[in-house]
């Protein structure tokens, strides 16, 4: 197998391109274009800033080697993500960024093909705003429990209320990265419910999504005439999302039974209920189960705990120093085997390795 490529920074693995280059949809020599390095691998990233709060990029490139991301996370914005081909291709998601540190694996062989939408100050806070009000109950105090932790951490004393909070964050955000990543940070219980907050941020992509993103990528304008005609794209995207959000709220009291179900397992990944036990809990039958999940998870009841699992074995092997059989254990696995090949297809690196990495990146 091959070393993993380490990128401690941008430029590990992309080199500044031209608006030339053949492979872009279109471009303007105000674009910045980055292109993969030949040894990480081929494809570009293009960023077009629209304005000084917002900017969109396009990126489409597909390593030639597993790589290593290890470097201090973004600060002060945030992220619209649109994803077209690759892993979870045909879902959009929001991120925020707190400045924590970046440490995860890019997959190789798997094209990473989307659409991001930068968002800064000062309409930063607004759209984080907007992007809570839309959760369910439940997701939001999740929301405002991540929000208090980071502000304590910063050494935030004095309590404000959770948008002032967040004014305080991304300002200090803005000048001073996070030493540890959010794994590092959070507790069992608080990692749990940020799963279930990051399956509320990930929607499908919608057919008007669609059309926007085909616009974006078939724009025929030039200068700032272009410009203005992707701003508007972009913003209308966003609000697309934000709708979908609202859409799927609105779904939530029907398909209740299947958050309920969700929550059962995350909180049962060592002993998690039969199919035919979790549906009995949540008062509905095998097929409208998998159907539920399907449209709310995009995959099957165990295809949901495996996720899961996986997701707490990544946060145990990075902030432990229990052995991969113990780690295994812990998330519900019997088989240490049969763990580090799901693991290996989630992640990317097997367990071992992985773990060698975080703790290189750690000390």
């Amino acid at each position: 197998m091959k070393t993993p490529l380490t990128m401690n920074r941008f430029d590990d693995w992309f080199l500044p391109g031209t608006s030339n280059d053949s492979r872009l949809f279109h471009a303007d020599n105000s674009d910045h274009i980055w292109i993969c390095s030949p040894h990480a691998g081929e494809g570009y990233c293009q960023t077009i800033a629209l304005q000084d709060d917002l900017t969109l990029a396009i990126l489409d490139y597909t390593l030639k080697q597993d790589g290593i991301v290890d470097r201090p996370g973004k600060g002060n914005c945030l992220e619209f993500e649109f994803r077209l081909a690759g892993p979870d291709a045909g879902y959009c998601s929001f991120i925020p960024y707190f400045g924590f540190r970046e440490f995860g694996i890019k997959p190789s062989q798997q094209r990473c093909f989307k659409v991001e939408i930068w968002i800064q100050r000062p309409t930063l806070i607004p759209y984080f705003q907007a992007f809570i009000e839309r959760l369910s109950p439940q997701a939001r105090q999740t929301a405002e429990r991540i929000v208090q932790l980071v502000y304590r951490y910063q050494g935030g004393g004095t309590s404000l209320t959770p948008i002032g909070m967040l004014n305080q964050i991304f300002h200090n955000a803005k000048t001073s990265g996070h030493a540890c990543t959010f794994e590092q940070m959070s507790t069992d219980s608080l990692y749990t419910d940020a799963i279930a907050l990051l399956d509320a941020a990930r929607n499908p992509i919608t057919p008007a999504m669609e059309q926007i993103i085909e616009r974006i990528l078939s724009c025929s304008y030039q200068g700032k005439t272009r410009r203005t005609y992707l701003k508007r794209q972009a913003v209308e995207l966003v609000d697309l999302y934000l709708e979908a959000m609202v859409q799927r709220r609105t779904s939530e009291t029907q398909l209740d039974y299947i958050y309920q179900a969700g929550t059962i397992l995350r909180k049962q990944l060592v002993n998690p209920p039969s199919i035919e036990t979790l549906a009995r809990q949540v008062e509905t039958n095998r097929f409208y189960l998998y159907q539920g999940f399907q449209e709310i998870y995009g995959t099957t009841p165990f295809g949901y705990l495996r996720d899961c699992r996986l997701l707490q074995a990544h946060r145990l092997l990075m902030t432990s120093d229990l052995s991969i059989g113990d780690v295994a254990a812990a998330v519900g696995y019997t088989s240490r085997s049969n763990f580090a090949l799901a693991f290996r297809q989630k992640i990317g690196l097997n367990p071992k390795a992985f773990q060698r990495e975080a703790w290189q990146s750690i000390a």
